[in-house]
This record gives C-alpha cells, structure tokens and sequence, in this order.
C-alpha cells in the first residue's frame, strides 16, 4: 500500500528551452512594436527640428550661430532623440534575439497550442 501512495504520475520535465521559446515570442513582438513607436518619434523629432530652424531662420539668423539662442534650439530635442535612439538599439537587439530563438527552435517544440496531431499530405487528400 505504501509503494502505490509513493508512486504519483511524473510530470516530463521541463528543459530551458521552452522556457527561451516561451519568451521569444513576446520578446519579439514588444521588439518590434517599440521599435515601431521609436522610429515614429524620430521621425516627429526631425520635423519638429526643421521647423524650429525655419522658424528661427526666418529672422534672417542662422541656426548654425554660436548664440545661446541657437544652441538651445538646436538642443532642445536631443533628450527625446538620444532615448529613442537607445530605446531603438535595445527594442532591436530583443526583437533579433526572439527571432533567433524562434528560427531555432522552430521544428523541434511541438506546437502546444491547438492540441491537434500532425497531419501530412496524404492524409488531407482521402
């Protein structure tokens, strides 16, 4: 009796790479959409540079002057600019790094999702 209670269905253990698969995938996504959203913003960054330079060129000054006036301008956006430039390096390298992991692992996980069998070309043709 006391052998039977010892004895309980072993799950199959889990090894690291499912757990790297498990993340990849969300690794990925969140990679690319804030790569998205940082390209965005530089984007928005660079218009709104240019029409502060022509805004402030319109006056017959230069942006490219050595006065306090132009510097600030010409600074007044490098905090937004240099974080998504960061943002954008550090959203690739996971997004890379989830595809990496992906394409790897890609034929030898089972997909666990629809909990359906393989089926092959013959069998989808009878």
């Amino acid at each position: 009796m006391e052998d039977s209670a010892a004895t309980q269905p072993s799950e199959q253990p889990r090894s690291k790479n499912s757990d790297l698969v498990r993340f990849a995938r969300p690794a990925l996504i969140a990679g690319v959409v804030v790569a998205v959203v940082c390209v965005a913003l530089l984007v928005i960054v660079l218009f709104l540079d240019t029409f502060n330079a022509a805004v402030y060129s319109v006056g017959g000054k230069d942006i490219q002057d050595a006065t306090d006036e132009a510097r600030d301008i010409r600074s007044l956006y490098s905090g937004a600019r240099i974080g998504a430039i960061v943002l954008l390096v550090i959203s690739l390298l996971a997004a890379m790094a989830g595809a990496v992991v992906l394409y790897l692992k890609r034929s030898t996980e089972p997909d666990e999702g629809n909990g359906a069998e393989d089926v092959d070309f013959d069998d989808l043709g009878h």
